[in-house]
C-alpha cells in the first residue's frame, strides 16, 4: 500500500517545508537572543508536533530546553471534541522563564487556549505560540498569548484535512515528509 495514492493533493513540498521552518527558527533566534534573560522552554504538543519541533530546535541558535505535554481532543475522529485534556504534564520547571509552544496545527484554538493558562499556572512568564500550520477559517477560540508573547506561524492552511509531517488520520500518515491532503474515502 502506498500512502501516497491516499492523498488528493500535496500542498505543501518537503524543500518548502525544511525552508519555512528555517526562516522560523531564525526569526526566534532573533527575538530571544538575549544574555540576561534564561534560555527559552520549547514545549512540543505530542504528538502532531514532534517532526515539527525536532527541526525547528535543531536550527534555532540559542541554548533551549525541550520537554512535551500531550493533549487529548481528536481521538480518531477528524474534529475536535472541544474538550481538551492534558494527559501527560511538563517535566521541565518553566517558572519565570519564556515558553515557546510548538503546535502543528492551530485550529480551532481551543487546545492552545487551554495551554496558554496550564503553562501560566507553572510559572511561565510568558508563552508564545510557534505552529507550524494555522487555519484561522476554523477558529473557535482567539488565542490570548501570556506577557510578551509572539505568535509564529508557518503556514496558514486552507481548510482541507491534511496529514504528514506529524499530522496523522488515526494515528497513520505522520511520516509523509510533505503535508498533503486526504483523500475523503480514507477518512470518512
Amino acid at each position: 500500500m502506498s500512502l501516497d495514492s491516499h492523498i488528493e493533493s500535496v500542498l505543501w513540498t518537503h524543500d518548502q517545508i525544511s525552508d519555512r521552518v528555517a526562516q522560523l527558527a531564525a526569526q526566534i533566534s532573533t527575538d530571544f537572543d538575549s544574555d540576561s534573560a534564561p534560555p527559552p522552554v520549547v514545549v512540543g504538543v505530542a504528538t502532531g508536533a514532534f517532526l515539527f519541533l525536532a527541526d525547528l530546535v535543531r536550527k534555532i541558535q540559542l541554548p533551549v530546553s525541550v520537554d512535551f505535554v500531550r493533549v487529548e481532543s481528536y481521538g480518531s475522529g477528524t474534529e475536535s471534541n472541544g474538550a481538551p485534556v492534558i494527559s501527560v504534564n511538563l517535566k521541565l520547571d518553566v517558572k519565570d522563564k519564556h515558553v515557546i509552544l510548538v503546535e502543528d496545527i492551530v485550529d480551532t484554538g481551543i487546545t492552545v487556549s487551554c495551554l496558554i493558562p496550564y503553562l501560566e499556572s507553572k510559572g511561565a512568564s510568558s508563552v508564545s505560540v510557534c505552529t507550524f500550520l494555522d487555519k484561522p477559517s476554523r477558529r473557535k477560540v482567539q488565542v490570548e498569548l501570556l506577557g510578551k508573547g509572539k505568535f509564529y506561524r508557518g503556514f496558514q492552511c486552507p481548510d482541507y484535512f491534511v496529514v504528514g509531517y506529524g499530522m496523522d488520520f488515526a494515528e497513520l500518515y505522520r511520516n509523509l515528509p510533505y503535508i498533503g491532503v486526504l483523500k475523503p474515502e480514507y477518512y470518512k
